[in-house]
């Protein structure tokens, strides 16, 4: 008998470890919580866990088993689980932050039965996909000529006959586990929900998602990121829908579009890797530059911005979708942290440990790329002089100010011209409006050439 420990692989199907404990014998499924990562939790994230969780035991009790739940330090807690269901083995799929990797050598050393971990949460793991020197890619161009013409596996068999008798303990509540309950909504959490979105995707917006992708107001993306960072669903049953997609694919643009939506998952994949490599990367600048970058730092602009109170009406809207869905668009994501990092000059810590605390979907891996693509401190980075404007960025993408009203309710009824030329308005023309609203934290301008100056003399330019 062998027991699989749960991690980020909340689901019994495509389970790469779950898969290879059953093909060997019965298996008992468990997970544990761990106060030591709880610490660096949130409560949307917990709450999302939970819910796939609850999803996840009602699937195995079908089954005739159960999830086995225990709270504790893990060193402590599964030699005795493997005690008591006299388990001969332990399995579990691997994680590529630092944090998981000691705990996991850790737990190694505690239990004296075989250990086996297999790579599940990408299609390519770490150190699969290298230059020719055999390092990580720092440029995604070249990462993703090699991940898109490797081959990939086929989604893994549900262990059925294989499932042992057990009886698990109910689960915690949000507060059991030391969290408020989060007042944003999260997503309905599991393999069943996480399928469902699938296939709504693949079967309507996939084709569309290269012209839709970037407009926040379109229901243009997969909404798959919290079941990606959750293993709700395996990332080889996702790859293998869009085949089938591929296959339905009308026209050529429908083809490119559906080749688009694999290269955000191998994005995904890339950022892994250099978590893999360079574990620094979440508290660290990948890119140094001759000097410290001087970032401004203003507590009070740090606060607008967290609330959605800057006066620059995109901005606002993502952060204010952040607070009450805990999830933002991918194009506003780039949009509020270029704001953060370029407009308010604040170090791109701040904006990842805000993250952190506020998506459902936070992943080392992705915060942490997508945080210093911004900051112009990561892995292929945006140049530090090419600078989003923030009107720019919501004429382009929201021309007709839909989601921008969706979650700042004090422009409905402005004409989208006027909501994108907000900062440009003059103080009475903005209190005849929308006097609810806010004026403007910074002037774009200024800031832009402070932005550039603060990076120069971090650069060591004369």
């Amino acid at each position: 008998m062998y027991l699989h420990w749960h991690r980020r692989d909340l689901r019994a199907s495509d389970n790469r470890a779950l898969a290879a404990a059953a093909a060997d014998g019965s298996v008992v499924p468990v997970f544990v919580f761990d106060d030591a990562l709880l610490a660096h939790a949130s409560a949307p994230r917990v709450r999302f866990m939970l819910d796939a969780l609850r999803s996840l035991r009602a699937d195995y009790r079908e089954r005739g088993s159960d999830l086995v739940v225990a709270r504790g330090d893990p060193r402590d807690v599964l030699p005795d689980l493997l005690d008591g269901y006299d388990a001969d083995g332990l399995t579990w799929n691997r994680d590529y932050s630092a944090v998981a990797r000691r705990r996991d050598t850790a737990v190694r050393d505690a239990v004296d039965v075989p250990v086996e971990a297999s790579h599940d949460a990408l299609l390519h793991e770490p150190g699969s996909i290298t230059t020719n020197a055999g390092d990580h890619y720092s440029v995604y161009s070249y990462f993703w000529e090699k991940w898109r013409d490797r081959e990939k596996a086929d989604p893994r068999p549900t262990p059925t006959d294989a499932l042992a008798d057990a009886d698990g303990d109910p689960l915690p509540t949000v507060s059991d586990l030391g969290f408020d309950d989060p007042a944003a909504s999260t997503p309905k959490a599991g393999t069943t929900a996480a399928r469902r979105r699938l296939a709504e995707f693949c079967t309507g917006p996939i084709f569309r998602y290269e012209r839709d992708r970037d407009y926040p107001a379109r229901e243009g993306t997969s909404r798959l990121s919290a079941d990606l960072k959750w293993g709700t669903v395996g990332i080889r049953e996702v790859y293998a829908v869009t085949e089938e997609a591929m296959a339905d694919a009308e026209d050529d643009a429908a083809r490119a579009s559906v080749t688009e939506f694999r290269s955000q998952l191998a994005w995904r994949e890339f950022y892994a890797h250099v978590l893999a490599a360079e574990p620094r990367i979440v508290s660290e600048n990948y890119r140094e530059y001759e000097h410290d970058v001087e970032w401004r730092n203003d507590p009070a602009e740090i606060e607008a911005w967290k609330r959605g109170e800057t006066g620059y009406p995109i901005v606002d809207a993502g952060m204010r979708q952040l607070r009450e869905e805990a999830y933002l668009h991918n194009r506003v994501r780039m949009i509020v942290a270029s704001f953060l990092t370029k407009d308010l000059m604040v170090d791109w810590r701040v904006g990842y440990d805000w993250f952190r605390e506020r998506l459902a979907d936070h992943d080392a891996a992705n915060d942490s790329g997508g945080w210093q693509w911004a900051a112009s401190t990561g892995t292929d980075a945006q140049p530090y002089f090419r600078i989003f404007n923030p009107t720019t960025q919501g004429e382009r993408y929201d021309p007709d100010a839909e989601y921008i009203t969706t979650y700042v309710p004090e422009l409905r009824g402005v004409a989208p011209e006027t909501i994108h030329s907000w900062p440009d308005c003059s103080p009475a023309e903005r209190e005849a409006v929308a006097p609810d609203y806010f004026d403007p934290v910074v002037d774009h301008d200024d800031r832009r050439a402070d932005a550039l100056a603060m990076f120069e003399a971090a650069r060591g330019d004369d």
